[in-house]
């Protein structure tokens, strides 16, 4: 949902209250131009980047034991 500057500042409570019940953005704009973003917290805690790869990362094999590769820098 998009709505103006104007139309957020009349209705605040009324669109906060819409936005928790329907889990709904709105993006507020002022003289047509995109503002702000209103989303409900839930959502903004699910999208966090501390630890959503949580679980995923799967190590195969021992990740420091040497390849056997020759690097200039050894010679």
């Amino acid at each position: 949902m998009e709505i103006t500057l104007s139309q957020f500042k009349a209705k605040c409570l009324e669109i906060m209250d819409k936005i928790q019940k329907t889990h709904e953005e709105v993006v507020i704009t002022k003289r047509g131009k995109p503002v702000a973003k209103l989303i409900p917290i839930g959502e903004q805690a699910s999208k966090s980047p501390m630890g959503f790869l949580k679980g995923t990362v799967v190590i195969k094999g021992d990740i420091v034991e040497p390849l056997g590769e020759v690097w200039e820098a050894d010679e």
